[in-house]
């Protein structure tokens, strides 16, 4: 078997694998689709991950397939089912762990990090970290489980009540599965902020009754035409640079949450504006990885209650890597798939 190993300083290289022997309570899994997350566009350029990547390491943390063997001790689970990942794995024993708050776990793997993960032919993962799909549901729907769980604690932070007006920053594919969960959550103005034209169209076919392009708009004014009021109860800020989360506080209303969910680079700041925050009582808050999340997003997603086919908008191999990296830093893109089985 194949896999695409992250070597470091922007280079992959493809690489023989053997099918080591499972641990007793591991699977193996055919790859049939792998998600090009933002995170792995940090970790190419030299950022941290959720975890510390240590090359060379097969990335890819966002993935479905089959399973193709099981191990000694594995239940639930046998070759033929279609499976998603959940990558993060946690002690269970430190303090964070033991306090209910397990994505802060001090010892924290993840496959596709720290572990070999999805771009490879196939991929050895704890049973446990592996949800049955439906049968009818596409690997690529499939394999969206991860960066969904994701936006559902998200979501879950954002207090999102049914007839409030939201607003998402960013139309990516995190900001238009999060358009998809704010109208789910009872939103009764979901509002996309997008400046690509393609991203603005996916908005508002996944759900959104306005997209509003900030290069060319006065976003906040927009905001409180549509929501009639001071501005939005929710704003979701889903890319990641100054310009972007700036213009969520402005486009908070009184009493607003505002989430910054994107993942920034690890030295980026932004001023904060703190009469707003005063005068307007915003609630700030933030997101991190997926725990107890990954169930929902799968059930979610295999219930066909949220739409990907308008996200995914590009496939490659793995022996195209730096190609598929690239395609997702571009505007062109919303979501970039690895098939690492693709003829």
């Amino acid at each position: 078997m194949k896999g695409a190993f992250f070597l470091g300083n922007r280079e992959f290289e493809v690489r023989d694998m053997e099918k080591r022997p499972l641990a007793a309570d591991e699977v193996r899994i055919r790859v049939m689709a792998c998600g090009v997350c933002g995170t792995d566009v940090h970790i190419y350029h030299g950022e941290a991950g959720s975890a510390e990547v240590t090359p060379p390491v097969v990335l890819g943390h966002e993935y479905a397939g089959i399973v193709e063997e099981v191990g000694a001790d594995v239940k639930g689970l046998v070759p033929g089912d279609h499976v998603a990942v959940d990558p993060n794995i946690y002690c269970g024993a430190c303090t964070p762990c033991r306090d209910g708050k397990k994505q802060f776990c001090e010892h924290l793997q993840a496959l596709g990090v720290t572990r070999d993960g999805g771009f490879a032919q196939y991929s050895a993962a704890p049973a446990a970290q592996c949800f049955k799909l439906a049968p009818e549901l596409p690997f690529e729907a499939g394999a969206m489980a991860e960066p969904l769980a994701c936006c559902l604690h998200g979501i879950d932070a954002a207090g999102i009540r049914p007839g409030s007006t939201v607003c998402v920053i960013g139309g990516g594919a995190i900001g238009l599965l999060m358009v998809q969960l704010a109208r789910l959550s009872g939103a009764a103005k979901v509002i996309l902020s997008e400046p690509v034209e393609l991203r603005r169209s996916a908005g508002l076919s996944v759900g959104a009754d306005l997209a509003v392009d900030p290069l060319r708009e006065d976003l906040s004014a927009r905001v409180r035409e549509a929501a009639g009021k001071s501005g939005a109860d929710v704003v979701i800020e889903c890319v990641g640079n100054t310009a972007a989360t700036r213009s969520a506080f402005e486009a908070a209303g009184f009493g607003a949450t505002v989430l910054l969910f994107s993942v920034p680079a690890p030295t980026a700041t932004v001023p904060l504006p703190l009469f707003d925050v005063y005068k307007k009582e915003l609630a700030i808050r933030g997101s991190f990885i997926n725990p107890d999340t990954h169930l929902r997003a799968v059930e979610l997603l295999s219930a066909g209650r949220i739409n990907v086919e308008p996200l995914i908008t590009h496939t490659f191999g793995i022996g195209e890597m730096e190609q598929a990296i690239k395609m997702q830093m571009g505007g062109e893109s919303i979501k970039v798939m690895v098939l690492p089985n693709k003829r």
